[in-house]
C-alpha cells in the first residue's frame, strides 16, 4: 500500500496488488477538503493502466451538493477518461449512506460499473 494523500479529512493510498486507488474518508469535509483528494486519486489512476477506484465510506458522511455535482461532471468522467472501469463503495451493513450512493451510480452509471462491498478484500 503507497501513501497518496493524507489529511486529517480523508487518507489516500494506491494498492498496487488490486490496482485501486482506496479512498478512506475519516469525517465531513466539503469543497477543496473534499476535492483535493479526489484529484490525487484521479492522478492515481490516470498513472496506472486500468486503476479502478475505491470510497470507503463506513466512517462516511453526506455530501455538500455543490460536490455532489462535481463528482458527476467532473470526477466521474475524468476516471472513466483516465481508464477506471469500476467504482467500488465499502459500506457498513446498514448501508447508512444508501440514498447518496445510489444518487451518484445513478448520475454515473452510463460510464461507470459500480459495485457495493463490505471490505477491501472483496475487490
Amino acid at each position: 500500500m503507497k501513501n497518496i494523500y493524507l489529511s486529517e479529512y480523508s487518507d489516500v493510498f494506491y494498492l498496487e496488488d488490486k490496482n485501486v486507488v482506496l479512498v478512506h474518508w475519516k469525517k465531513y469535509c466539503e469543497l477543496e477538503q473534499y476535492r483535493k483528494p479526489l484529484e490525487a486519486a484521479l492522478q492515481t489512476i490516470r498513472e496506472h493502466s486500468g486503476c479502478n477506484y475505491v470510497a470507503d465510506t463506513r466512517d462516511g458522511f453526506e455530501d455538500n451538493p455543490l460536490d455532489t455535482k462535481w463528482v458527476a461532471d467532473y470526477f466521474m468522467p475524468k476516471a472513466k477518461e483516465y481508464g477506471c472501469r469500476v467504482i467500488y463503495f465499502i459500506i457498513d451493513r446498514d448501508n447508512s449512506l444508501k440514498e447518496e450512493l445510489e444518487g451518484q451510480e445513478k448520475d454515473s452509471a452510463s460510464l461507470l460499473e459500480f459495485r457495493y462491498i463490505y471490505g477491501i478484500e472483496e475487490v
